[in-house]
């Protein structure tokens, strides 16, 4: 039987990306990891999983969590310095 970390150590994307998009789309951690792994590989998929940060970023500070806003944010900056994919005219970022 996988482990959540064999599961997460298989897809390109870190544990908090991966639980950034758990967050997000309201799934389990393993789920979320077969998602990034396929949005990884999809044309726009980098551009939806930074979008999907910011999300995650926006709803905690709406909701006056600065903390878990700043540590999104950081996850953020490392989603984007290992996947510097972003094409200029694109919404996403």
């Amino acid at each position: 039987m996988l482990s959540i970390e064999d599961i997460m150590g298989m897809c390109d994307c870190s544990r908090e990306e991966i639980e950034a998009i758990a967050i997000h789309e309201h799934v389990p951690d393993a789920v979320a990891s077969e998602m990034s792994e396929y949005l990884i590989r999809c044309p726009d998929g980098v551009l939806k999983i930074k979008r999907i940060i910011l999300d995650d970023i926006e709803c905690a500070r709406i909701k006056g969590r600065h903390d878990e806003a700043e540590k999104l944010n950081q996850v953020l900056m490392h989603f984007v310095a290992r996947h510097p994919d972003y094409r200029p005219g694109a919404t996403a970022w």
